[in-house]
């Protein structure tokens, strides 16, 4: 038995995760704190999402407790027409001067995914200079995808985030995956189109190359660690040289799998483990006075300083490897287990007891806040907190109420917060789109079949209809109806309200609390919205 729990204590010694990837996993499952959204599978709305996490998280997935920065930013541009984003700018300038990078190598739950798929045993690209080459490709990105395209969009009142829409893993795995596996969300299937299948083919090619290539997103797509590469140098955190201990060895540069030239430059991750492999320990933590502990180096023995041999001199001519083999009269001989052990019995014993109790209880202060936090946002994301109602055009806002004429005649008004209980279709045409009257058989047959769970509801635009009977008669070829014919403002505000953008027709689907659970601009199908419906009422 004895020797049974002595292979499980070897094997955990080998394989025990550092404290670095004790920080991935807590910081992602902190940025992930709303469990019931998996079970659920509902996107968390409350108060928190307005605020932004450090790491790549997408602000759908289910469990999202934050916004991500990159949404953020590519939203918040879509509006510098109107308004500069000086709040997602600031929270990226703030992160980037206390973290730089280091973000990337402690708290993005996408660098850590990739960590643990490249752990996978096969063969690995080793990084060259095509890989360094391949590095700046981030930027182009950061230019193109997160900067360009949605100010260019923009300016024409359109919203594109278009590094979300084309290219983000994160929002394919965690937003798209994450709410297609749920049963409740059956419905999104019908949703699914080319530009599905291309971001999921592009997120098995990242994965699949995470395998071979180490953290193969960080290093060639991701313009959020772009973006923060442009603080490394002046992050408070980070690691640094000591450029009068450095000996110009190199192993920190080959040691790092990333795309470094030196420490510290803007493909570092601040990872740390260039520390453990530097022979002169010339390399530590910035801020180890306000964040982190600095390296503790061994204190040499009085006496003349031996100097420093770069590494080439020691491989170009052994002999001065060793001040031992060089002279050894003269050299001091390595001390005896017994002579350390003497030495250390005779260092003041309440000092050294202080040290080592001040580090202890300084440590388990660290890990205790550090754990009641995350205890705290999986209880308050899970059990306490109850979003406010956000209403809005967007899915998952509750629609705003509205009160428009029924051209049916008699008088009657339709008030939209009257039909709470009830899934709501709105469908927005006008009488010159073919397509618009193509499809409103479809929703009259909605109407019929789920008469008493379902209110149809056409909304005409601004054109008008002398007489809509006779209209509906002759274009549809039908006289009796159940579905309601609405005549919007003469601004069509109801429809600009909505989020419509002068294409017809728009459909908008509510659910029986009057949240809004699809948006969908172009000709529908029967099909399309029975499924809709049925995913609704549960059938």
């Amino acid at each position: 038995m004895g020797k049974f729990f002595g292979k499980i204590r070897n094997w955990w010694s080998r394989h025990k995760p550092t404290k670095r990837r004790l920080i991935q996993l807590y910081a992602a499952l902190l940025t992930n704190a709303n469990i019931k959204g998996f079970f659920s599978g509902d996107i968390y709305a409350g108060g928190a999402k307005y605020f932004c996490v450090p790491g790549l998280n997408c602000y759908s997935c289910p469990g999202a407790a934050g916004a991500c920065p990159l949404g953020a930013l590519q939203n918040a541009l879509t509006q510098s027409k109107t308004s500069t984003p000086y709040y997602i700018l600031g929270i990226l300038v703030l992160f980037g001067i206390l973290l730089g990078r280091t973000i990337c190598g402690f708290l993005c739950p996408i660098g850590l995914g990739q960590e643990l798929l490249y752990k996978i045993k096969t063969p690995k690209l080793r990084k060259s200079r095509y890989t360094r080459i391949l590095s700046y490709l981030k930027y182009v990105i950061l230019i193109v995808f997160v900067i360009a395209i949605p100010v260019i969009y923009g300016l024409i009142d359109r919203t594109v985030p278009a590094f979300c829409k084309y290219i983000c893993p994160a929002g394919t795995f965690g937003g798209a995956l994450g709410l297609l596996i749920n049963p409740a969300n059956h419905g999104l299937y019908e949703m699914l189109g080319p530009l599905f299948t291309w971001k999921f083919c592009l997120m098995i090619a990242i994965c699949t190359a995470s395998v071979f290539i180490f953290r193969a997103f960080c290093r060639f797509l991701c313009p959020l660690g772009a973006i923060y590469s442009f603080f490394n140098r002046i992050a408070l955190l980070g690691v640094k040289v000591d450029r009068d201990s450095c000996t110009d060895c190199g192993l920190c540069v080959s040691h790092c799998k990333m795309d470094v030239k030196h420490v510290g430059d803007h493909e570092c991750i601040n990872c740390g483990e260039c520390i453990s492999v530097c022979p002169a320990k010339a390399i530590s933590w910035k801020g180890g006075k306000l964040f982190v502990r600095p390296n503790e180096t061994p204190v040499l023995a009085e006496g003349p300083e031996e100097p420093v041999r770069p590494l080439g001199a020691l491989l170009s001519d052994p002999s001065a490897g060793s001040a031992a083999e060089e002279t050894p009269e003269t050299a001091p001989e390595a001390p005896s287990e017994a002579e350390v052990a003497e030495e250390s019995a005779a260092e003041p014993a309440p000092a050294a007891r202080k040290k080592r109790g001040r580090r202890f209880w300084m440590q388990f202060a660290a890990w205790t806040a550090a754990l009641a936090l995350l205890a705290g946002a999986l209880v308050y994301y899970n059990f306490i907190d109850r979003p406010e109602v956000v209403y809005g055009n967007e899915e998952g806002n509750v629609c705003p109420d509205f009160t428009l004429p029924v051209l049916q005649g008699g008088g009657e008004t339709f008030t939209l917060s009257a039909r709470r209980g009830k899934v709501v279709i709105l469908n927005f045409w006008t009488t010159y789109c073919d397509p618009c009257k193509k499809e409103i058989p479809y929703f009259e047959q909605i109407a019929n079949e789920y008469e008493g769970e379902v209110v149809v509801a056409i909304v005409h635009g601004t054109d008008v209809i002398e007489d809509v009977p006779s209209f509906i008669r002759d274009t549809m070829g039908w006289g009796d109806y159940t579905s309601y014919f609405l005549q919007d403002t003469q601004e069509e505000r109801t429809y600009l309200t909505l989020g419509g953008r002068s294409t017809w027709p728009m459909t908008v689907i509510l659910d029986k609390e009057g949240v809004i659970r699809l948006v969908r601009q172009g000709e529908t199908s029967y099909e399309f919205l029975r499924t809709q419906v049925e995913g609704l009422l549960g059938h």
